[in-house]
């Protein structure tokens, strides 16, 4: 077992209280972000790449036949495989809270379709459902069982917004705890199927569930009813005759008054249950070993880790499940400085019941008095059982896919991340889409100066159709600092153009002349 912190370089503002990750293949995947999805990403699935002690999110791109997936918080999840030999599976995902707190009533199966050193594409599909179909719902489980050949899954527990029948000004917007209704969910004909059963009284949301075969164990949860955290630990068997299916519950002792934990497996049959609450302002610092076997669950207190007093004295924390055996936990960055939007994460890794048996036989020998000559004996270093490695993707099946930072060309110094001029603001850790043709990377434009060199477009103040323009026409460009080198098109300077009111054109005004008859032309004409 090792706790090790680990720092974020990227994209940790995305990271929240109830985000979820996904393990394809040794690789995890971060699901579940703060906001809205931008440009940059905009399936808001990250690959988390650790590597020396530094966590980095690299987006992940759906392919063409894929549905829209929001950020969900608090959803339920779990592995869908499309038989018991094989390696391939699919992940369910179920309810949750988008970024305007709207809860989802929608079921997404997410399945791997290609995997690259520099791009990773998922499929995303919503299914269809019908029959009792669960209600919109956060804080929730969803399981796998299987029995007589077939496969449901079930989901249990959870909470949702007050009817609207039943809300009022006061608690418009107040949650309650779903009914303690059992859903079997055939994927195969999208079917949903309710049961209540009488050992269930109360609802139940954040809670931890592990199957096995056709057994769920329940264990912990809130009740906001009763403001409790269920010591109960319950075991649902589900069996699947060619009729209706049939399920039952059991009440056992030995359960565990804990929310919102963290369960990872270890082995087959072993789980290891970390993290959570024990009351309202006090964490859980425990840890217990959880063993399934084919019809009983034993449940024991295993040793702790060594938590630091930054874990131990702040108020909250959170995390998630990394698979084989690993645990991503968070805590608020204000319980360390004055930045309250960061978070700081640490990676907690634990060994299964073999690997901790041969740990301790290898401390044993290491411990007792040698008798061998030291020329002849193993060099410490060499040992394999001493080669511990730092990566949180040490517990990778195959590493020859392994994204390789190695591989690809130093961004920062050589490519889209450089410090183009003296007024560059171009920054890879707040940098946001300015143009609509960037996706992930800032635009960028050659200058024709010398040898020439590669500048923002931004950072010059082109505008977007200057910018197409200069990618279409066959010219070339100067940026602001070679402006004296202009032998083909500037960066056009912004031109203050003043409105001219256009002359009214005047009118000439109808004169009449008028002649007036003289005294003597009158006496001349009277006497005529």
């Amino acid at each position: 077992m090792s706790l090790q912190m680990v720092s974020a370089v990227s994209n940790s503002s995305l990271v929240q209280p109830g985000f979820s990750l996904l393990n394809f293949d040794g690789h995890v995947f971060f699901f579940g972000q703060k906001g809205w999805p931008k440009r940059s990403c905009p399936t808001g699935v990250f690959l988390l790449d650790i590597k020396q002690n530094e966590l980095k999110m690299k987006p992940a791109t759906f392919s063409k036949d894929s549905c829209y997936l929001p950020p969900l918080r608090y959803p339920a999840l779990c592995t869908l495989r499309g038989n018991a030999e094989s390696d391939e599976y699919q992940y369910i995902i179920h309810g949750g809270k988008t970024p305007n707190n709207d809860l989802s009533d929608k079921i997404y199966i997410m399945s791997l379709v290609s995997k690259s050193s520099k791009k990773t594409t998922f499929q995303c599909v919503e299914k269809d459902l019908g029959g009792d179909v669960p209600e919109a719902r956060y804080g929730h489980t969803i399981n796998i069982v299987h029995s007589r050949g077939k496969s449901v899954s079930v989901i249990f527990g959870g909470r949702s917004y007050t009817p609207l029948a039943q809300r009022t000004t006061e608690k418009w917007n107040s949650v309650v705890d779903c009914l303690p209704s059992v859903f079997l969910v055939d994927f195969e004909f999208g079917c949903c199927t309710s049961y209540m059963l009488p050992e269930l009284q109360d609802g139940l949301s954040f809670h931890v569930s592990v199957a096995r075969n056709d057994t769920i164990y329940i264990l912990g949860g809130h009740s906001l009813q009763n403001n409790t955290r269920s010591p109960s630990l319950y075991k649902l068997k589900v069996d699947l005759p060619l009729g209706s299916p049939a399920v039952t519950c059991t009440v056992l002792p030995g359960g565990i008054s804990v929310s919102s934990a963290i369960v990872t497996q270890t082995g087959d049959t072993e789980f290891v249950l970390v993290g959570g609450y024990q009351s309202d302002n006090q964490k859980r610092l425990a840890c217990n070993t959880i063993v399934l076997e084919d019809n009983k669950i034993e449940i024991v207190e295993r040793v702790s880790p060594d938590w630091p007093s930054d874990i131990k004295h702040c108020r909250m924390w959170f995390g998630c499940n990394m698979g084989k055996g690993s645990v991503l936990l968070g805590i608020p960055g204000a319980n360390k400085q004055s930045v309250s939007d960061a978070n700081y994460f640490y990676i907690l890794r634990f060994k299964g019941a073999e690997e901790d048996k041969e740990e301790e036989l290898t401390a044993q020998i290491c411990s007792q008095t040698s008798t061998e000559d030291p020329g002849d004996s193993t060099p410490f270093e060499d040992s394999e059982e001493f080669c511990f490695s730092a990566e949180a993707n040490s517990f990778d099946v195959d590493d020859t896919d392994t994204y390789n930072e190695d591989d690809e060309e130093d961004e920062s110094e050589t490519g889209y991340w450089i410090t183009c001029s003296a007024s560059c603001n171009i920054d890879i850790n707040t940098w946001v889409p300015f143009y609509s043709t960037e996706l992930n990377k800032p635009a960028m434009i050659l200058c024709s100066s010398r040898a020439g060199h590669w500048v923002h477009a931004q950072c010059m103040d082109l505008s977007e159709s200057m910018l197409l323009h200069l990618s279409e026409a066959n010219v070339k460009y100067f940026c602001n600092e070679h402006v004296d080198l202009n032998k083909g098109l500037q960066t056009p300077k912004k031109v203050v153009h003043l409105k001219k009111q256009p002359m009214k054109p005047l009118r000439k005004k109808a004169t009449m002349k008028l002649t007036t008859p003289t005294k003597k032309s009158f006496l001349r004409r009277l006497f005529e």
